[in-house]
């Protein structure tokens, strides 16, 4: 279930050089983490202060790497050269469990792909308003059009996804960079000068913790990432994947706490309050309200392609997680299963289900924060820790129980915060 087409790993071979081709698979993963998360990061990072902000960033890197490769290793453990994360986890844990999995799986990408439906809703509304000063566009026909034209790129095609990607990924890189430089004159480092109490600091990185793991996560390309190095490289499959999980990690943490160090910095936490009330990102909420001509066309555009790129991969992993439910209800012989059917049908009902979503127009951090953000930490930090403990494969792991303590103690932090908001 991968925000990379199947069909990628043939275009990554071991012919094209390990650099280059773990360059590329980096680059790729990058493409999938970077979107609505790390447009509202700085929104809910920020919102506490740099003090938590600061604890965040030393945290994240490790925490990032470990727990995407502890998930490629998951997925690396089956026998079967081509098992995804819910073959694996049928194969080792049985049909039940594995629905189980399977369907949080899919419960971590769905919420997404309609936060991405939401998101570019509410950046092209704005732009046109604000910075283009054009017509207020009824809701519904505007996200019936957005949401239509990104599905419009699926059908006519994987290739033509890559491409576009392709497109984006590279500028957009460069863009988030240029972006958080230019907002260098507009620091203000007073916010240093007051130390929260210890009890304030926790709990503000802990209320950050569930928009973190969204904005740093790229699982969804994780499982055929790791179909590739198989492919690729064998039995040192584990070996090559680590180092290039550790380049897109090194990417990630970069670019992203730059820009997050920049937007808070230059807005304060005062302005990131602000920004979360109006359910923009932050990109576009500098746009609205900073008087600079540059930011206000920069900011919407980078925040656009940021979704954009997102979206598909992310679509692609919601798709597929729907149509192995299916498969799995029905419990249908993957050869005597009409697989093209049911995708046209799971097509359908998401772009329905997106684009009423848009409309709706719901708080996108509360999604994040209730909802996806603690699912995904259930499949990227808790999951593959299971797994090592579980799984005879992954039995050489466990000597590494302070990395494995770490991890799950961070999952279940960002899981504590869905329990919070339901239960009190």
């Amino acid at each position: 279930m991968s925000s990379t087409p199947e069909n990628l790993s043939n275009t990554t071979t071991a012919s094209d050089g390990e650099p280059k081709a773990s360059k590329r698979w980096a680059i790729s993963m990058f493409g999938t983490a970077v979107g609505a998360g790390i447009l509202f990061l700085p929104i809910s990072a920020g919102e506490g202060g740099v003090w938590p902000l600061l604890i965040l960033t030393i945290i994240v890197g490790p925490l990032v790497f470990l727990a995407h490769r502890g998930l490629s290793r998951y997925v690396l453990s089956s026998d079967r050269e081509d098992a995804d994360i819910t073959t694996t986890s049928e194969d080792h844990y049985g049909h039940a469990i594995g629905m189980v999995i399977t369907v949080l799986y899919f419960l971590a990408i769905l919420p997404i792909v309609l936060i991405y439906g939401v998101s570019i809703t509410n950046t092209v509304d704005g732009f046109i308003q604000q910075q283009l000063h054009g017509p207020e566009i009824p809701r519904w026909l505007l996200a019936l059009v957005l949401v239509g034209a990104m599905m419009l790129v699926m059908l006519f095609g994987q290739k033509l996804m890559l491409m576009i990607t392709g497109w984006i990924v590279v500028p957009l890189i460069l863009a988030l960079f240029t972006f958080s430089i230019y907002l260098i004159p507009q620091w203000d480092f007073s916010a240093f000068s007051q130390a929260p109490s210890a009890t304030g600091l926790l709990t503000a990185v802990w209320l950050a913790m569930p928009t973190v793991v969204f904005a740093f996560n790229h699982s969804p390309a994780i499982s055929q990432f790791s179909l590739a190095m198989r492919e690729e490289h064998g039995d040192d499959a584990n070996a090559v994947a680590s180092k290039t999980l550790g380049l897109a990690s090194t990417i990630l943490v970069v670019f992203t706490m730059l820009f997050v160090w920049s937007c808070v910095l230059a807005m304060g936490s005062d302005g990131m309050a602000q920004a979360r009330a109006s359910n923009d990102t932050v990109l576009t909420f500098m746009a609205n309200t900073l008087d600079n001509p540059i930011i206000a066309y920069a900011g919407p555009i980078i925040a656009m392609a940021a979704i954009t790129s997102s979206f598909f991969g992310h679509y692609l992993g919601a798709a597929e997680g729907a149509v192995g439910i299916i498969r799995a209800v029905r419990r249908t012989p993957r050869e005597d299963f009409n697989a093209k059917t049911v995708q046209k049908i799971v097509a359908v009902l998401l772009f329905v289900i997106t684009w009423l979503v848009a409309v709706a127009n719901p708080q996108i951090l509360d999604i994040i924060e209730q909802i996806t953000g603690p699912v995904i930490a259930m499949i990227l930090f808790i999951l593959p820790v299971v797994g090592i403990y579980t799984i005879p494969a992954l039995k050489p792991f466990r000597r590494q129980w302070v990395v494995n303590a770490f991890v799950v103690v961070f999952g279940l932090i960002a899981i504590s915060g869905l329990v919070t908001q339901f239960f009190l």
